[in-house]
């Protein structure tokens, strides 16, 4: 995601593909053109809400530079819209807290003024990193709340990153599986939940405690060690982890999906004749 907005720099970096958004392939825009879509079409919420706002200025400042950069607003109206944007995302005391730094703020009040902070400019795309990963359960809940709450109230699309299924059953409506950098499978949650077709969703369905199984129920786990993008194996990159693996395996599978739009990219699945 940090390709799709334009954020990675090293020069030993290789990005290659397209990213179209609203006609344009964002890997072909320069740094100027770029710059005008950060923040104001597209929007982002960063993994670590504890490390993502920068200490010496207030959290105000972040939200206000936000809007400035974009519009015409003078810094008092600015100061007003970035006071709105924190009570619209359950800041309480949003005009003194406004002033605060992010030291004063609690990891779930961090991540909120970081998605106030992502939305103050109503982006059509908001793309969220694990927004959730570090916080505790019940901050998560009312994260998750407070995007899908965000999303109708701006119109916005949102791309969620996550590892966490539980987070995925509460938010999603398409779900993309991905493994070592490919798609392994894609459909609506109800039809990912209800079938999963890859190996690798399987397992991480499998892998997760669930309350209408006994206590005593084993819990299975995903056996080996998630795959090196530099020494990936032959043929499917999940292959030296599946206990379904079988001689098709060793050629890299097409992704193919059924006339429902669930699409999977395994030898076991379907007529791959």
């Amino acid at each position: 995601m940090n390709a799709v907005m334009g954020l990675l720099r090293d020069s030993n970096v290789k990005i290659s593909g397209e990213v179209f958004f609203n006609g344009q392939d964002l890997l072909k825009q320069n740094d100027e053109t770029m710059r005008s879509i950060r923040g104001k079409e597209i929007a982002m919420v960063f993994q670590d809400p504890m490390t993502a706002l920068t200490p010496v200025y207030s959290v105000g400042w972040h939200i206000v530079e936000q809007i400035r950069l974009h519009t015409q607003l003078t810094k008092k109206e600015a100061h007003k819209r970035a006071i709105e944007i924190l009570d619209e995302v359950g800041i309480p005391d949003a005009a003194r807290r406004v002033n605060q730094f992010p030291h004063e703020f609690s990891g779930g009040m961090r991540q909120r003024a970081i998605i106030a902070m992502a939305l103050a400019l109503n982006p059509a795309l908001l793309i969220a990193d694990e927004p959730t990963t570090a916080l505790d359960v019940t901050i998560q809940a009312q994260i998750l709340d407070l995007l899908k709450q965000l999303q109708k109230q701006h119109n916005s699309s949102i791309i969620i990153i996550t590892h966490d299924m539980g987070v995925v059953s509460e938010i999603a409506d398409e779900v993309l599986v991905m493994y070592a950098g490919r798609p392994v499978e894609r459909a609506t949650k109800q039809s990912l939940f209800a079938n999963p077709q890859h190996p690798y969703t399987q397992g991480l369905m499998n892998s997760v405690p669930r309350v209408d199984r006994p206590r005593s129920a084993h819990l299975d786990a995903i056996p080996g060690q998630p795959a090196s993008l530099l020494n990936l194996p032959v043929g499917c990159a999940f292959s030296n982890r599946c206990s379904k693996v079988h001689s098709a395996c060793s050629e890299v599978p097409v992704f193919m999906a059924n006339s429902t739009g669930h699409g999977s990219a395994c030898f076991l699945v379907g007529d791959r004749s």
